[in-house]
């Protein structure tokens, strides 16, 4: 549903995004890999050209289809489950950048899927996305995605084809004739209120709505982070706290689809840290499955903000990259439990090593799942000085 022309300004946006969150452009002799589902491949072979054009290595690569994806956690055994390919690590070594383009033929295809045989292949390629967390954090490796609509997504967001590739072109300023130069000027405006927030001396946050009452400590050398290309279309705002301090309760009011899995209504009550309830109108067991992937996937990793000024998305995509940036009229927060962010470290990148992560309370797992609430809502910043100030209401930073 996409036009030629779309697509050519979808790309153009990837690659601003990709040079964005690295702070420079491509260089001559980068390499750059480019996943793909099937039924994107024309946006695929428009960046290819486009990468070519730029002097880079674009190496491509064909997720793969539904039924290989199941038949995969079908019939592997132990081993195969595990098995990273020759070279692959080697490969991750060298990667200047990375560009995802989702384009899912199914979101439900492994639903009947055992979670503990998706949680041991997640675990086991943690060591790769632990090497391009190294190259991130030494300025050598960036990456962005994105998603191309399909009609299984259509479906399951419960409108047409057709009006799913409108809300994406909306939601990515396709429709614009110089895209790239609206993404820059939200790219400033966000640069302004990330300068505001990480000028507050924060301890913690007090989130408030209908379903929420969550108490978050930020913790040291910490700050806010977001709208850096990484992700396309992006509109939030984020930081990753001291999970230790996290109290209260949480609710997602907004439906997620995870490995071929749909929840709804989910819940989470936590104690010093520690998650010590978790409730789901739909799909209890495999969100009870997945936050025992690890001893990390039941902790707090991200707190986010998404300003309903910035964003173009105004209804459930049944993904989650669209769905944790929703705009609507209040906005929206959401969490994610497991892993966080290096890039809210507020010193240097390479200082963060495994030791002092523990020590700041930065969570580590094998898991990132992000849980959206779309109520109205405040957010209270408690400063040091024991003054409390509103960071965020009626779906806006107060800045």
């Amino acid at each position: 549903m996409l036009t030629e022309r779309h697509l050519n300004r979808y790309a153009d946006v990837l690659l601003w995004g990709l040079q964005t969150a690295k702070s420079r452009r491509i260089a001559r002799n980068d390499i750059v890999l480019v996943r793909f589902d099937l039924a994107a491949i024309r946006l695929a072979e428009i960046l290819f050209a486009k990468l070519l054009e730029a002097g880079a290595h674009p190496l491509l690569r064909l997720n793969p289809t539904a039924a290989m994806e199941r038949d995969f956690y079908t019939l592997s055994n132990n081993k195969q489950l595990v098995y990273i390919p020759p070279g692959e690590e080697t490969l991750f070594t060298r990667l200047n950048g990375s560009i995802s383009i989702f384009a899912p033929e199914s979101i439900t295809h492994l639903a009947q899927i055992d979670p503990k045989r998706i949680a041991k292949t997640a675990l086991s390629k943690k060591i790769l996305r632990d090497l391009l967390d190294k190259r991130e954090a030494q300025g050598k490796f960036s990456w962005t995605l994105c998603i191309f609509p399909t009609a299984q997504l259509a479906k399951h967001a419960r409108i047409s084809q057709k009006a799913y590739s409108a809300q994406v072109a909306r939601a990515c300023f396709l429709n614009k004739s110089d895209p790239v130069a609206e993404w820059q000027h939200i790219y400033r405006q966000a640069q302004a209120i990330k300068r505001w927030l990480n000028r507050l001396p924060v301890t913690a946050l007090h989130v408030k709505s209908k379903n929420v009452d969550l108490h978050i400590s930020l913790g040291d050398k910490r700050r806010w982070v977001g709208i850096s290309g990484r992700n396309i279309p992006s509109f939030e705002i984020f930081i990753s706290p001291d999970w230790r301090g996290t109290q209260g309760t949480y609710y997602a009011d907004q439906p997620s689809y995870r490995s071929g899995n749909y929840v709804r209504g989910i819940r989470l009550e936590f104690e010093n840290g520690r998650l010590v309830q978790t409730i789901a109108v739909k799909g209890q067991d495999f969100v009870r499955h997945q936050l025992k992937m690890d001893h990390g996937a039941s902790r707090l990793g991200e707190f986010s903000l998404t300003d309903k000024r910035f964003s173009r998305i105004n209804r459930f995509m049944a993904n989650t990259l669209y769905d944790e940036n929703y705009g609507g009229p209040n906005g929206n927060c959401h969490i994610a439990l497991g892993s966080s962010y290096s890039n809210t470290y507020a010193g240097k990148p390479v200082e963060l090593t495994k030791p002092l992560k523990r020590k700041l309370g930065f969570n580590e797992s094998a898991l990132h799942w992000d849980f959206v609430n779309t109520e109205k809502k405040r957010v209270v910043a408690l400063l040091k000085s024991g003054k409390k100030v509103t960071i965020y209401e009626n779906g806006k930073f107060t800045h």
